[in-house]
């Protein structure tokens, strides 16, 4: 009978429930509590988003009415080479390799024949970059000068917008720019070749 007495007590003493009935009772209060927060929209995932509306009666535009062409003709493009005058002219790098060697192999005969050392009015820069913020180009600068590079930023106007634009040089041939270019590429610097006409 000892034994039925100390099962007793623990049991009042639990407030005379066992122990299974408190894992039930626990259930049900978070079934009920999530049914709420599931129904109620306390969750992000489960809210409405406010976005527009749909509209059943609206229809589409066709692309001979006005407000369709205008819309088109006031996408911007940025392409490279309208952002550039007209007096500077991109060399590609097999142009450049080429101009060099046949600069040595004049310098070598010596002849100067080459336009950029025959004083045709012509010189060679690097352009590492061109950006609507002038903080960005001086950024760039800095950048160039502690590779020991020396930089210069040029602000143009091209079609209404202020660019500025971080370049090297003048180099007087083709050589230099080419030994540049690649000092600028080993230190992971992507540089644009322009042969520029006064």
């Amino acid at each position: 009978m000892a034994a039925r007495k100390g099962k007793g007590r623990q049991a009042v003493r639990n407030g005379g429930w066992p122990a299974w009935i408190w894992v039930v009772i626990g259930l049900v209060i978070g079934a009920i509590g999530m049914a709420a927060v599931m129904r109620g929209g306390y969750l992000p995932i489960t809210r409405k988003h406010d976005g527009p509306t749909p509209n059943p009666q609206a229809t589409a535009q066709r692309g001979s009415e006005p407000g369709v062409a205008d819309q088109a003709q006031k996408k911007p493009s940025y392409d490279f080479y309208s952002v550039l005058p007209e007096k500077e002219v991109v060399i590609p790098d097999a142009e450049i390799s080429k101009q060099a060697k046949a600069e040595s192999g004049n310098a070598s005969a010596n002849t100067a024949s080459s336009p950029a050392s025959a004083g045709s009015g012509t010189g060679y820069l690097l352009q590492v970059g061109s950006f609507p913020s002038a903080s960005d180009a001086d950024a760039v600068k800095a950048k160039l000068a502690l590779q020991g590079f020396v930089a210069n930023v040029q602000q143009v106007t091209v079609n209404g917008q202020t660019w500025n634009r971080v370049r090297l040089g003048p180099y007087k041939s083709a050589s230099d720019l080419e030994a540049v270019k690649k000092k600028l590429t080993a230190a992971g610097i992507h540089a644009i070749a322009l042969k520029e006409t006064q």
